[in-house]
């Protein structure tokens, strides 16, 4: 633990080095703020094993311990120290995201690090410091988006523990959490976002339902497939308005006129998500994209989601073997980004072939 901590601090006096004075500033809260969540951290046996654990957190700390051991055992996720401890951070969240993107562009503001690369979006451990930031990159003309975060992942640099910020989340939802995190210990490529969290999307997806299929509830199975399905409406509504919104920006026309469309469409959008709210039966949890949506917003829900069909297809291609399919996710990730890119949409393209001669086939 101690020369992984030295690690991490020699990384970012290495960052400071080459860094301006904002920059500093950012590294500083970013190296405090987790050498602050591992010194709160404690081991979950000694949390367990402690009179004083109230017995509430105890039955999710125990939940926790099962999803983590069939996350390395059923998964082939890492087996290692990430997720065998427990902090309590009193507060809602670990990090705040701010993504930014052009007032008439569906472009992340990207920022680059060392180690990590270039990724579309700033964190930080302060609500405070995250509304700052938005405020000056408002200033700046950008659309802005701020998201509360539950967890993250250190890549296995450090040993990620259990949080107060959703330990408390249902089952499937924790093990949802620790799959998707877990996975990016797995394959992270410099410089691709979109790859990274989309890879780790379509593993959670499947460990998901592997973890629901072997200790989940018949109630459990139902409310998870009945969230499944406002998930995937309410992507294919960001993705309608995300093509919509492209094709204007593409236009020659004056900023004036893009801009009154763009608001148009927004407005137009908000009231399409009203509407599917009440087809949910007035399911409200994804109120907070909807309350100010801009172009940061959109962003950031699409880099976590525009490669998942292509990492299924791949999935389905390896008969889902996660062994074979990390294997060759990995052979992808030492592709440069246009070759990854073509390889992926021939994949999918691939399955969607073999689809489509399927159901003709049936007919």
């Amino acid at each position: 633990m101690k020369r992984r901590r030295i690690a991490i601090v020699a990384v970012a006096v290495a960052a400071f080095a080459v860094a301006g004075c904002s920059t500093l500033s950012y590294y500083g809260q970013a190296v405090g703020g987790h050498l602050d969540l591992l010194r709160r951290s404690q081991p979950v046996g000694d949390k367990l094993a402690s009179p004083s654990t109230p017995a509430e957190l105890r039955g999710r700390l125990e939940r926790a311990v099962q999803v983590r051991e069939f996350a390395s055992r059923e998964l082939a996720l890492p087996d290692n120290a990430s997720y065998r401890r427990y902090a309590d951070l009193e507060r809602p969240f670990v990090v705040w995201n701010v993504f930014a993107a052009p007032e008439l562009e569906l472009r992340a503001r990207d920022s680059c690090f060392p180690i990590v690369g270039c990724v579309s979006y700033r964190g930080y451990y302060s609500r405070e410091a995250a509304e700052a930031e938005a405020a000056s990159l408002r200033a700046q003309g950008f659309d802005v988006f701020v998201g509360g975060v539950p967890a993250y992942s250190t890549l296995g640099w450090l040993p990620d523990p259990l949080l107060n910020t959703f330990i408390h989340y249902p089952s499937a939802e924790l093990a949802r959490l620790l799959f998707h995190e877990l996975a990016h210990q797995i394959v992270y490529v410099r410089d691709d976002t979109t790859f990274n969290e989309s890879f780790a999307v379509a593993v959670e997806e499947e460990g998901v339902g592997r973890w629901l299929a072997e200790h989940g509830s018949a109630a459990e199975r139902e409310r998870y497939a009945r969230f499944e399905v406002m998930k995937r409406d309410f992507r294919a509504l960001i993705a309608r308005y995300r093509e919509r919104l492209d094709a204007l920006y593409a236009q020659d026309l004056p900023v004036a006129e893009k801009r009154a469309e763009k608001a148009r469409l927004y407005a137009e959008m908000k009231a399409d998500y009203e509407a599917q709210k009440q087809a949910w039966g007035g399911f409200a949890g994804y109120d907070r994209f909807f309350a100010e949506p801009n172009n940061a917003l959109l962003v950031s829900i699409a880099t976590y989601n525009e490669l998942v069909p292509a990492f299924r297809a791949l999935l389905a291609q390896e008969d889902g073997d996660l062994a074979r399919f990390y294997t060759a996710v990995k052979a992808l990730a030492r592709l440069d980004k246009p070759q990854r890119t073509a390889e992926l949409a021939a994949i999918l393209a691939g399955a969607r072939y073999a689809g489509s001669e399927g159901a003709e086939a049936a007919r």
